[in-house]
């Protein structure tokens, strides 16, 4: 092989998109949000939305997702990004707005956002990131956090009689009647991107349409605070989260 062959066009199979600067991630080692960050450089790039897109950055590990895309980014107090994202897009009712949030932006803080935004049938696309635990504050119980699962705070594991049960957000939020996209996707495989990449150029496609309000979990490990390496994570995630967390279409319309 030669250099040539190396640069043609018809000989490349992957490339950085042209969106992601080039900026050093924060992200630890095998976690998830770095690989769905590309697949939303490679979804707004490939449907010509640079210059349309505003991107609601959260509180939490993605707090500094405004550094890695470039495309306009507006930050949002904890838990508020689907109110930001409200007033956005119906300030500019022709960009395509999304929200970035981890499970303790959307599920914790901002579940009250969340659900009113999405019970109006605001045209967002919501991009939820459930690792089932506080990542970027010490590993902390989340709402999602899984029945015996241990954490910071939950060190023999969650106790359903005393913490609750894991809380299926996605479930709820597909009941309402202003959400036309509810999917639960993950990031573990190249299938799996693929999958994750197809229902979020449909969320950000369902935004501009004006169908209402898309919401598109990905169930996401989080290697540092499980204390885990990152394909123990993958294994862990599989075996523990799917039952719990189920991938597939919970609405689509």
């Amino acid at each position: 092989m030669n250099k040539n062959d190396i640069v043609n066009p018809e000989n490349l199979v992957y490339a950085k998109p042209e969106l992601m600067n080039d900026n050093y991630m924060h992200y630890c080692p095998g976690c998830s949000h770095g690989v769905v960050h590309k697949v939303v450089a490679e979804v707004i790039q490939e449907l010509g939305l640079q210059e349309k897109t505003i991107g609601i950055a959260p509180v939490g590990c993605a707090v500094f997702a405004y550094k890695y895309l470039d495309i306009d980014w507006q930050e949002a107090a904890h838990g508020r990004a689907p109110a930001l994202a409200t007033a956005v897009k119906r300030l500019l009712p022709e960009k395509m707005v999304f929200t970035y949030q981890g499970d303790g932006d959307l599920a914790a803080i901002g579940t009250a956002e969340t659900i009113h935004t999405a019970n109006r049938g605001e045209n967002i696309a919501i991009i939820f990131i459930n690792n089932a635990i506080y990542g970027m504050t010490g590993g902390q119980m989340a709402p999602t956090t899984l029945e015996n699962m241990p954490t910071a705070t939950s060190p023999f594991g969650r106790d359903i009689n005393t913490m609750g049960r894991p809380l299926k957000i996605l479930d709820m939020l597909a009941l309402l009647d202003g959400v036309c996209l509810a999917t639960r996707t993950s990031v573990h495989t190249a299938a799996a991107v693929k999958k994750t990449k197809r229902m979020i150029k449909l969320a950000f496609e369902n935004s501009l349409a004006g169908k209402g309000t898309s919401i598109v979990e990905v169930v996401s490990t989080c290697s540092s605070g499980w204390k885990m390496t990152p394909a123990g994570a993958n294994d862990w995630m599989v075996k523990n989260m799917f039952p719990v967390f189920p991938i597939g279409d919970l609405k689509n319309i």
